[in-house]
């Protein structure tokens, strides 16, 4: 019998600046840079996951997981069959 092994989940940074980014965290930065630059201000929609995906040609759960993290620290809001908004939440400098 295998034994059992938990795998630690992906940061949401890596800490070598060398290293290769996980397809989310290439998402996840664009995003962040058109909320910095103000390209999506607050009351704004962010694209739809399938726009995400095309744009950056991952899969729909890579975009869903990008747009989770900007939940999670409260840059945006989603609501279901709307989709997700910009909040007036300003990103730390080490997100």
């Amino acid at each position: 019998m295998r034994p059992f092994v938990y795998a630690l989940p992906m940061p949401d940074s890596p800490t070598d600046p060398n290293a290769p980014r996980a397809p989310y965290m290439r998402v996840l930065d664009a995003l962040l840079a058109d909320i910095r630059s103000g390209a999506l201000p607050p009351g704004s929609r962010l694209p739809s996951e399938a726009e995400l995906c095309a744009a950056h040609g991952v899969a729909r759960m890579t975009a869903r997981r990008a747009v989770g993290i900007l939940r999670e620290h409260g840059l945006v809001v989603t609501e279901w069959g709307k989709g997700s908004t910009r909040t007036g939440q300003i990103p730390r400098e080490d997100e």
